[in-house]
């Protein structure tokens, strides 16, 4: 479906974007993926890719804080894959802490990471795109993108503009051969949300297991994790033709969460 396109995905070494890169790649699509990790652990994840899909990977350890490294990776992109189709914006950080108590410098990074480099990708993606008559871009938010929790001021914020960013986008590309959607995930057991289950165990003296189940509670009536290889699948639809008159959406996949 997505045979002699190309994708870049941010934060794609592991986790969501990782199980994104992976479902474009089974469709056809080149990639370029992106993040921070062991050198010869990202070579063996690159190489595993390309000969499992018979597809062009190539990776970059451009940092999505810098504007100028995210532009420079657009350059490498366009120069090694000839054009770029998919912008999936994925790369993300956390920190939980109330408001009174949030490290200055921990809110500044949590921008920059998880809503400005969504613009400056975005940014230097349209021209391209624009170029090339058609494109799709889809920025992962959160459910908390529309609804918020206690002591993640910074990421709900965040979250919230990158939705907002989505739909000024469509508005922008609309008629252009462009979409732009951002997609919601409630959990997703991804390295970033065991971090937080650890925590929960730790805190209250209890197994990891019983944690796990705690969180999930909480928040997620279906009582189960969405996946990383669900959300791809839910990327590969908004990438194909069929979702061409999608565009300025935010799609859940919460197992209820925003039901409520």
């Amino acid at each position: 479906m997505l045979r002699n396109k190309s994708a870049l995905v941010t934060g794609s070494t592991g986790g969501i974007g990782l199980g994104i890169a992976r479902a474009l790649a089974a469709q056809g699509a080149n990639i370029v993926l992106n993040g921070f990790g062991d050198p010869h652990e990202i070579e063996a994840l690159r190489v595993g890719i390309a000969g499992e899909f018979g597809v062009d990977v190539i990776f970059s350890d451009a940092d999505m804080a810098a504007p100028q490294q995210i532009r420079a990776l657009f350059e490498l992109s366009v120069a090694r894959m000839g054009r770029i189709d998919i912008l999936v914006n994925n790369a993300g950080i956390q920190h939980t802490a109330p408001a009174e108590q949030f490290p200055d410098e921990r809110w500044d990074a949590i921008m920059a990471i998880n809503l400005s480099s969504n613009f400056h990708a975005i940014k230097a993606a349209l021209p391209h795109m624009r170029a090339q008559g058609a494109g799709r871009i889809v920025n992962i938010a959160s459910v908390h993108g529309l609804v918020a929790s206690t002591n993640k001021s910074a990421y709900v914020a965040a979250k919230h503009g990158v939705i907002g960013l989505s739909k000024a986008i469509a508005l922008e590309t609309a008629g252009a051969g462009i979409t732009c959607n951002a997609v919601c995930p409630g959990w997703v057991l991804t390295p970033l949300v065991q971090k937080q289950i650890d925590a929960l165990a730790s805190r209250e003296s209890i197994g990891p297991e019983q944690a796990q189940q705690m969180l999930l509670s909480q928040k997620q009536p279906s009582g189960e994790f969405a996946t990383p290889a669900q959300l791809g699948a839910l990327v590969v639809f908004l990438c194909s033709d069929a979702a061409g008159q999608i565009s300025g959406a935010a799609m859940t996949m919460d197992g209820g969460w925003t039901a409520q």
